[in-house]
């Protein structure tokens, strides 16, 4: 099994040591490719419908010439490793005998589509429970014994398989998804949409967060002291008002700081920053802060505001009345703290990017993504960065409602909120995203229930309950 095939890596790195810097592994779908026989693999059959050995040869035949290889029944059982040549690249058995385990789930290739006649095959097994197994096995016939098979088993389940030890310096290139996660899907969502004329991608990347409705909303959420000079208060004044929800963005910075990051360069991330109250409330307690949003009209408020510029803007009363109101500053926020935050329009799905080119950014003590993660077309690649752009002993804080929305996220790429299509178990965000953020090497080291509140007019307001998880790597 591949759990059995992981075993044997841990023992065999534990017994002996690794000659990298890495534990022993087995291979992925990716190395195996590059390590079949130059005249048997994809590039070959591409080229010569011959080369694809299955489509030509029988069982019989298969044993003999320069490609040969036990599959497609050959033989009637398996073989010595070193019974046949070895491939261009000096490897043995790089196809049949056994199948190989290797490190990748089961996955959709890129422009994957279901075809209606067999609508069920690979999709149900997009759920990051199936291993990829490749290369075939002496019982492998027909399309099992071509080189374009890629096949899939539950990591537990007994086959005519085995393995092989691979050492690499970095990680292994390998896909996972996580369980529920169906590009599949997607894929063919897209797919289909592309036939109907929709642009899926432009429909995805579209920006909701330009209009100045939306701009004056959230120089409300940010600066709740705004109105203070004209006698606007942010929630009209009753009993039991929710005033607790008020400075949200400011609450998020302070929960950051106060959980006590190592302070290596003293630099601080907001990820998603709006128009900036959680950057201003970090510069506080940074020496630097570099932070981004996706709206260009966010990041152009926030940078006038660094000018000394004092903004205006509209609060909504009551249909088409409104009040304008100044900006107001939390106490603190002076021009040296606001000359501390570096703010530019980005993308919170490009932070890999960030932090392979992108000049000045490096790393951080400290992160933050408020109300964020389930705005992201692809939270993953957001998530996957953190190992690169926080320093050790940082802390990542990041706060969410988990309101997923196929308007802003992909189904596919929804961390959880949805029933496990085999078991039907409910998959909650908050597990599934502890499991990632422990992969990645974080420990969970705070959690709460942390409110806010939204004014949409004097009588009404969005009350939102997001759970803030701080996480500290290791």
């Amino acid at each position: 099994t591949y759990y059995e095939s992981k075993a044997y890596c841990q023992w065999k790195t534990e017994k002996d040591g690794s000659p990298t810097s890495k534990p022993y592994r087995v291979l992925t779908e990716a190395e195996h490719q590059i390590i079949r026989h130059d005249e048997h693999n994809l590039e070959a059959a591409r080229s010569l419908a011959s080369a694809d050995k299955v489509m030509v040869t029988s069982g019989a035949q298969f044993s003999v010439g320069p490609t040969a290889a036990n599959l497609n029944m050959a033989y009637s059982s398996s073989n010595p490793v070193d019974s046949f040549p070895p491939s261009h690249t000096g490897h043995h058995d790089t196809v049949g005998n056994a199948w190989e385990w290797t490190e990748d789930q089961f996955n959709p290739l890129k422009n994957f589509e279901v075809h209606h006649v067999y609508d069920d095959f690979s999709t149900p097994c997009f759920d990051g429970k199936h291993s990829m197994i490749v290369g075939g096995s002496f019982m492998s016939t027909g399309d099992e014994a071509s080189v374009f098979a890629r096949f899939h088993f539950r990591p537990h389940f007994l086959q005519h398989s085995g393995f092989r030890l691979v050492a690499s310096d970095d990680d292994a290139p390998a896909t996972h998804l996580f369980e529920g996660s169906f590009a599949g899907q997607a894929a063919a969502r897209d797919e289909s949409a592309d036939e109907e004329g929709v642009d899926v991608d432009a429909a995805s990347n579209s920006n909701v967060y330009e209009t100045n409705d939306l701009l004056s909303m959230y120089l409300g959420l940010h600066f709740p002291l705004s109105g203070s000079k004209e006698n606007v208060d942010p929630i009209l004044e009753h009993a039991n008002s929710p005033i607790h929800g008020l400075r949200f963005p400011q609450r998020v910075a302070n929960l950051m700081v106060s959980l006590n990051p190592v302070r290596t360069n003293n630099r601080a991330l907001d990820v998603g920053c709006a128009v900036g109250g959680s950057s201003f409330e970090l510069a506080k307690s940074f020496d630097h802060v570099e932070a981004f949003d996706f709206s260009e009209n966010f990041v152009a408020a926030a940078k006038r505001m660094q000018t000394g510029e004092e903004l205006t803007f509209k609060v909504p009363v009551e249909g088409d009345i409104t009040e304008e109101v100044s900006v107001g500053h939390e106490p603190g926020v002076d021009a040296a703290v606001l000359e501390k935050v570096n703010f530019f329009q980005g993308d919170a799905c490009a932070l890999s990017e960030y932090a392979d080119s992108k000049d000045g950014f490096g790393t951080f003590d400290g992160v933050i993504l408020a109300n964020l993660l389930c705005r992201l077309p692809d939270p993953m690649a957001c998530l996957n960065a953190m190992p690169k752009i926080v320093n050790k002993g940082g802390v990542v804080v990041m706060v969410t409602p988990f309101t997923w929305l196929e308007e802003f996220t992909p189904r596919s790429k929804w961390l959880g909120g949805f029933n496990d299509p085999v078991s039907q178990k409910p998959m909650y965000s908050k597990d599934k995203l502890k499991d990632i953020m422990e992969e990645l090497g974080f420990e969970k080291i705070h959690e709460e229930q942390m409110p806010l509140v939204i004014r949409e007019h004097q009588r009404k307001y969005q009350y939102i309950i997001s759970e803030a998880t701080g996480w500290r790597k290791k």
